[in-house]
């Protein structure tokens, strides 16, 4: 697939949300937020091309992978078209030797990896394979113990102070610059709810960006990290969804930076709170209708922009 087609799904993924939201269905942007909460290591572009061709998508692979764990994807499913990176090994320059070589000289000697571009690979979902059942790793139903502590433990590294009082009521929770304080007593769900989104404030506009958006953005912005955060662990959110629209208010532009943002900063927390898998799944050609690609991490960001769509 050539890269101007990719760039069009890309593009058209974006606009469709746009065009939801435009006529009032603010359902479509809470169909992405859920698909950020379960791809949270994927690209913005990618979360957007996975949520359009299949929102209901709850678990990707290629066909190698899925036949990896006993599972085959089904006949006449379709794949699912996401970008995966190119990376080639470069050979550093030669350079004149000299007597003293350091201790990780022969590091530096070794090819260094690139990244060249992107390709088109396709992957598919759970639902879309049948063969074994899978391993359950964990079911955490609105039980939060360890991420709970987890993320007090990332707060604290973020060099930002945490203390409990009752006197913010009816306020749950404050933010103000390097100290979090939070409403002593909540439930450990609705306590790391909140915590959620005043770290995401603490990361998000403690910058010039506070000067750039305004409050309801910012807080919308906020609440949209936790509701990201809070399903990709499995706990309830209520209604707040049907508020996200707010997000938008109108303009295009507002709703891709404001998306992005809440998917970069989601995606920092979760890997700072979820348990280390041990697996690892690597992206496969695309060189058949049934391609072999499987997850692939975020790329870095500087390589990332395509046409005004992040990947």
């Amino acid at each position: 697939m050539k890269l101007e087609e990719i760039n069009n799904k890309t593009n058209e993924a974006f606009s469709f949300l746009v065009a939801a939201l435009e006529s009032g269905e603010s359902e479509v942007l809470t169909e992405y937020l859920n698909a950020m909460a379960r791809f949270h290591t994927y690209s913005f572009g990618n979360i957007m091309l996975i949520a359009r061709q299949k929102p209901t998508a709850t678990r990707v692979a290629g066909i190698r992978t899925w036949n990896s764990l006993g599972r085959f994807v089904k006949r006449g499913e379709k794949g699912i078209l996401i970008l995966a990176p190119m990376v080639g090994r470069k050979k550093p320059t030669d350079e004149i030797a000299t007597e003293v070589e350091s201790e990780n000289s022969a590091d530096e000697r070794k090819p260094q990896q690139q990244l060249y571009g992107f390709r088109a690979v396709y992957v598919f979902d759970v639902s879309q394979t049948e063969g074994k059942e899978l391993p359950t790793l964990t079911d955490v139903e609105g039980d939060v113990t360890g991420y709970r502590e987890r993320l007090i433990e990332y707060v604290e590294s973020q060099n930002i102070k945490l203390r409990y009082s009752e006197k913010i009521a009816p306020a749950k929770g404050l933010s103000s610059g390097g100290r979090i304080t939070l409403l002593a007593g909540m439930q450990p769900a609705e306590e790391f709810s909140t915590l959620v989104h005043e770290m995401a404030h603490e990361m998000l506009h403690r910058s010039e960006r506070r000067t750039l958006t305004t409050k309801q953005v910012r807080e919308t912005e906020a609440e949209a990290v936790a509701f990201v955060v809070c399903q990709s662990i499995g706990l309830e959110t209520g209604t707040a969804s049907a508020d996200y629209i707010q997000l938008w208010n109108g303009d295009a532009n507002l709703l891709a930076e404001s998306l992005g943002v809440v998917q970069r900063t989601a995606a920092v927390i979760l890997g700072a709170i979820s348990p280390r898998l041990a697996t690892s799944e690597e992206a496969e050609p695309a060189n058949q209708t049934q391609a072999e690609p499987a997850p692939i991490a975020q790329p870095p960001a500087e390589a990332e922009a395509l046409s005004g769509i992040s990947f």
